[in-house]
């Protein structure tokens, strides 16, 4: 009866700070920052970390592996633990500090299905002196723009729609309506596109067809 009574559960005990060392360890680390002497202490600190060290060899060869040990000992000490480290002791402030936030792209493009990245291409473009390289670039913007266009919307579209579009985006820097140049057509930008998805089918069934050899 004494037994079952002595017994514990989970939801008894305290939340591990890091769960993946376990409950021995955080118990290992509990009793560290209780020892009084500090030559003591700092003799268990170093063990502890040679174990957490052997409990990831594969971390070994990554830069910095002992000072993240370290940090992960403070951690799981609550930060009472009064230790000689052989590293900048990381204050708590400093690790529970939030990121800053991400800046993603704002805007929202009147021709979602080009992306954004045809109109950095646009603004990269206009900003060239004009000449053979820039036409070529400008060109390449447009039959990109088709492909997309294609990709997105039907089977065909007219070369002067593109150009129009492209007119737009650009602020009326580039205008191809009037060279005279025709863009790739559309019947090989959709031969392309069956061309890929018959590759993938293909891949697809062969994998399915193929047999487990033991």
């Amino acid at each position: 009866m004494n037994t079952v009574e002595n017994l514990e559960y989970n939801t008894e005990r305290s939340q591990l700070i890091i769960p993946e060392y376990g409950r021995h360890f955080q118990k290992m680390v509990d009793h560290a920052v209780s020892i009084a002497d500090r030559d003591e202490r700092n003799r268990v600190a170093q063990s502890i970390i040679s174990v957490m060290g052997n409990l990831q060899p594969h971390l070994r060869d990554v830069p910095d592996f002992q000072h993240k040990l370290w940090d992960q000992l403070f951690i799981m000490s609550d930060f009472k633990l009064d230790v000689d480290s052989p590293f900048p002791i990381t204050s708590q402030e400093v690790l529970q500090q939030r990121p800053e936030p991400l800046e993603y792209p704002q805007n929202h493009p009147k021709y979602r299905f080009y992306g954004n990245n045809i109109k950095r291409m646009i603004d990269v473009a206009v900003k060239w002196e004009k000449g053979d390289m820039r036409s070529g670039l400008e060109y390449a913007i447009a039959n990109h723009m088709k492909k997309c266009y294609l990709n997105w919307n039907k089977d065909t579209v007219e070369d002067v729609v593109i150009f129009g579009h492209l007119k737009e985006l650009s602020n009326g820097e580039i205008d191809l309506a009037g060279d005279g140049e025709n863009l790739t057509e559309s019947g090989q930008f959709l031969k392309n596109r069956q061309s890929k998805s018959n590759r993938s089918n293909n891949g697809q069934k062969g994998k399915r067809g193929r047999k487990k050899r033991y």
